[in-house]
Formats: C-alpha cells, sequence, structure tokens
C-alpha cells in the first residue's frame, strides 16, 4: 500500500516538473485582483484556447482572491502568480481605480521575452499570436491620442519595471489610473508607426525593433464603436479581439446581455466552459446554485400558497361568480371607452357604490381628497424600491434568462407585497371612517337573498378588479424591456429609447391603477363596516 502512494506521488511529480519544463518562452497575460473578475479570465482563457494557441497563460493574481478561484483558475489551465497590490498614489480616483497600478507589474515578468496583455473584460475571437512579434511596447489608440492599457504587447525587463515606479508619484494620469500614467511615461505614442503584422522576416530583419508601435483597432475593438452605429466600424470578419469597455456595463452581469448585442460572442464562449472543478460547467458557481434555486422556488411556493388559500376561501362560489365578475368588468370598461366617458373607480357592484356614497355623501364623512395622489406616490415609491431590492439579491453573474426570470419573480413578489400592504391599510382606514358613522344602508328583503348576494358582491368587489389591474401592470412591465427584442431592433440608443416609452406607458396605467385601487379598498372597508354593524352578513377580502 505504501508503496502503490509513493508511486503516485512519483508520478505526480514527474508531471509537475514536466508541466514546467513545457514553459513557453512568450505568454498571455491577465489580472485578477478581486473574485468579481474571475468568470471574465476564465472566458478568456477558453477564447484563448478556442483560437489553438498553445502559449502559456499567466494570471497575476493578488491576496484579495480567495483560494477556491485560484484552484479554478489552475484547473482551467492558467499559471496563477500571487503578487502583491500596488497602491494607487493619486490621492483623486475613481473608487474602482484602487488596485490598477497593480498593472505595470506585467513589465516584470521576466521569465518571458514577450507578453500580450488583455484586461479580463476582453475575449479572442481570432487567433493573435503574430501580436508576439510587435516592438517593445504595442498598444491601441483611442480618441486620437491616447492609448488604451486593455490590450498591449510587452518586452519585460526589471530595468524598465523601477523606472515606471519610481514615476508613478511624479507623472501625472488624466485617468486617475494605469492607463493615464502610461500615456505621460510613453508620451510620445501617438506619433509611433502602426504594427504591421503580415511583414516578410527580411523586410523586419533590416528595420531596428521599434520601442513603440501601435496596434490595429482589429486587436482591442471595444463595444463604445459598435454602439455609435450599431456594427462594427472596422472588418467584422477580421476582428482579433473585442473589449468590453462600457464601464458597469460588464458582459458576465446577465442584464448587459439584453442590451448589447455583441455580449452574445462572450456568451456564447462562458456556455462552452468545461468542468474544470465540481459545479463550474457553464461559468457556473457551485455556491451560487443553492441561492439561485432559493430565490427561485421561494416567490413561486408564496404565490402557489395565496392561490390556494384564496381558493380555500371562496369554494362554492369562486367559479361562476368569478367569472361573471370579470367579464362584468371587461364589459364596463369597453362601454366607458367606447362612449368616451370616463371610468368608475372600481368594478364594484352598484349596491355597493350606491351604498358606499351614501356614506360617503353624508354630512359628517367624505372621501379623502388627497388619496388618490397619495396613492399615486406610493405605488411609484413601492415600483422603484422594488426594483432597487431585486437587483441586490439577484445574483449579477447568473445566466441571462436565469437573471431575467428571477428578477420578474422577485420583482413582481416585493412589489405587490408593499403596495398590497398599502391597500390594506387603506381598507383598514375605510372601516375605522365607518365604524363613526351612523348605519346608512337599508334593511334587507330577506336573510337568504341577502347572503347569496353578500357572496356575490364579495367576489366581484374583490377579485375582478384587484385581477385586472395587477395582470395589467404584469403585462406592461414584461411588454416594456421586451419591445426591441419584439422588433429586432440591437442598437443601444433605440432599445434604451424604446424602453423608456415602454416604461412611460407602464407608469401612466400604474398612475391611474394605484388611485383606483385605493378608492376601490377605501369604498370596500366603508360598505364591510356598515354591513357588518347592521348584522346582516360578514365578508372579507
Amino acid at each position: 500500500m505504501n508503496a502503490r502512494l509513493w508511486l503516485i506521488i512519483l508520478l505526480l511529480s514527474v508531471n509537475s516538473l514536466g508541466s514546467e519544463s513545457k514553459r513557453t518562452d512568450v505568454a498571455y497575460a491577465s489580472l485578477l485582483y478581486g473574485d468579481e473578475f474571475l468568470l471574465g479570465v476564465r472566458v478568456l482563457g477558453k477564447s484563448i484556447r478556442d483560437t489553438r494557441s498553445s502559449k502559456d497563460m499567466v494570471v497575476l493574481v493578488s491576496d484579495g482572491v480567495s483560494d477556491y478561484a485560484n484552484n479554478l483558475l489552475k484547473a482551467d489551465g492558467w499559471i496563477v502568480e500571487k503578487i502583491s497590490l500596488l497602491e494607487n498614489p493619486n490621492q483623486v480616483h475613481p473608487k474602482r481605480f484602487w488596485g490598477v497600478y497593480t498593472k505595470l507589474k506585467i513589465f516584470n515578468m521576466t521569465d518571458y521575452k514577450k507578453v500580450v496583455y488583455l484586461d479580463a473584460d476582453t475575449i479572442v475571437v481570432r487567433n493573435i499570436e503574430e501580436l508576439f512579434k510587435c516592438g517593445r511596447f504595442c498598444a491601441n489608440l483611442k480618441h486620437s491620442e491616447r492609448l488604451n492599457s486593455g490590450v498591449m504587447v510587452v518586452e519585460p525587463s526589471t530595468e524598465l519595471f523601477n523606472d515606471m515606479v519610481s514615476k508613478v508619484k511624479t507623472l501625472p494620469s488624466y485617468t486617475g489610473g494605469d492607463q493615464g500614467f502610461l500615456n505621460s511615461y510613453y508620451s510620445g505614442f501617438p506619433n509611433a508607426r502602426v504594427f504591421e503584422p503580415n511583414l516578410s522576416p527580411e523586410i523586419l530583419n533590416t528595420r531596428p525593433v521599434p520601442e513603440m508601435e501601435r496596434l490595429s483597432t482589429l486587436y482591442n475593438a471595444d463595444v463604445g464603436l459598435y454602439m455609435l452605429a450599431n456594427k462594427w466600424m472596422v472588418d467584422e470578419k477580421e476582428l482579433r479581439v473585442i473589449h468590453y469597455t462600457l464601464g458597469p456595463l460588464k458582459p458576465w452581469d446577465w442584464w448587459t446581455s439584453w442590451l448589447l448585442k455583441p455580449v452574445d460572442v462572450w456568451q456564447n464562449v462562458r456556455e462552452q466552459l468545461p468542468e474544470s472543478l465540481p459545479g463550474t460547467r457553464g461559468g457556473q458557481n457551485p455556491k451560487d446554485g443553492f441561492l439561485v434555486n432559493f430565490l427561485f422556488l421561494l416567490p413561486l411556493c408564496a404565490v402557489l400558497f395565496c392561490c390556494y388559500r384564496s381558493f380555500e376561501k371562496n369554494l362554492g362560489y369562486f367559479g361562476p361568480c368569478c367569472r361573471s365578475s370579470m367579464c362584468d368588468h371587461v364589459r364596463h370598461l369597453y362601454y366607458r371607452i367606447k362612449s368616451g366617458g370616463s371610468i368608475s373607480y372600481s368594478a364594484i357592484s352598484t349596491s355597493t357604490v350606491g351604498s358606499a356614497h351614501q356614506l360617503l355623501n353624508s354630512s359628517q364623512y367624505k372621501m379623502p381628497a388627497y388619496l388618490g395622489g397619495v396613492s399615486v406616490c406610493v405605488c411609484l415609491m413601492a415600483a422603484v424600491l422594488s426594483l432597487g431590492l431585486t437587483l441586490v439579491i439577484v445574483p449579477r453573474q447568473v445566466t441571462p434568462w436565469t437573471g431575467l426570470l428571477l428578477m420578474y419573480e422577485w420583482l413582481f413578489t416585493i412589489f405587490y407585497t408593499l403596495f398590497g400592504g398599502y391597500l390594506s391599510l387603506i381598507y383598514q382606514w375605510g372601516k375605522i371612517t365607518a365604524s363613526r358613522a351612523p348605519s346608512s344602508f337599508s334593511q334587507p328583503e330577506s336573510s337568504d337573498d341577502d347572503s347569496g348576494k353578500g357572496h356575490q358582491r364579495q367576489i366581484s368587489s374583490c377579485d375582478a378588479t384587484t385581477w385586472f389591474y395587477g395582470l395589467g401592470m404584469a403585462f406592461l412591465a414584461i411588454m416594456a424591456p421586451s419591445l426591441p427584442c419584439l422588433f429586432g431592433i440591437t442598437a443601444l440608443f433605440l432599445r434604451l429609447g424604446l424602453m423608456i416609452v415602454g416604461g412611460i406607458i407602464l407608469t401612466s396605467f400604474m398612475t391611474y391603477a394605484s388611485e383606483h385601487l385605493a378608492m376601490k379598498s377605501f369604498l370596500k372597508g366603508l360598505e364591510e363596516r356598515d354591513i357588518a354593524r347592521n348584522g346582516n352578513f360578514c365578508f372579507s377580502c
């Protein structure tokens, strides 16, 4: 048994030594100083390997990265090198730039003759090994005079790195980060010649090795270019590297896929990620698996429970009464619109409205004039709060369809809980108001007839209107962001514009519905309290 164990250890040692000896003299490199960008590095590595490149892939990892992330990157084929962070010397800089000066450490990767650096938010779509022919420093020029540090080719040197570190506190940075510093350090970069990868070796041998060369946009095509014209401003078939530079719109955030068409390329590579460690296929995180299932099932169970309680409560009257109520409400709404008249506040039965208005028209009590305005404000605040809480609850790096489903589930659940609670308070307010007034309803003709009417009044005054407005808001909330997909629009600005139009329609409907539902709840509270006081029958919603 011991002999077998020693044999296994020996084989592992031989394999590790073999892998060390197979290191290439050039490498691809990336930087990771937080688990947030882990999925980006994984997809980047998969995209490089998909181009059939066998060069080393090195990721510089800071102390803030978890052991799980380190193990996963090693399983994916990355060579993990631990580094310490370089402090940002600029007193004024964006919070997300706290560790970006660490990127300068790629200039100190002296184990390699040449390094092609790629940010974690880039993806390689065609083989780029010709970049190893580039000069001592190569990058892409943006905005006519600024180099972008997302894709660079560097020739590592200890002297060069030490010189950079000695100047980080003296050279200005227009961005407050490494990119601004490199623009100051390589001040003559805008005048560098363009890198020509197809030159013959004979011509290259007759030229001195350039200090700096400018890369074509094909090697650093940021989605900002695509956004301007809804297409790439270079030959799409020749693209080498796509750079997702739009600030918070990173490709691993599920909502970005619904806004930017180029994210589809990134998501396609993500779906093909292997299961390097258990539960990591397709870019999944096993730690989030339980959370996602819990977030999916909890609202669903709550809805099923509410439906069961509602069905149990209205058993025997639910079917025919509810159908009649809904039909009456739709018919009432149709004729009101057709005749050009105003729509009544609710689909409460005629006797309910009449009796409630008798109470409201009394000399002592009336409907609060501010109820409608307050209800609209509460509804809109509930919608904004629900949206904010949902964005916090739903994990950012789930797949686009999973994120969208969880978004709608929790958005509706939180909104209907908040606004439903508000309507319950208005209902109780109506009951309290009615309890302070003398009874204003006439006596019923018979207890049996009145009981039957009461049950029907319960169904028609509660379910139809609430369901109508609730489903209406849900339908418009789904349609508003779906309009660009329905019309086949891919341009970002047109997508946002169409979503805004859908949002305005949704807001208008919510304004109308919130006022009418609040009025209905108040009237129903008035009616129920007065009926209970007369001892005819008691019902609740």
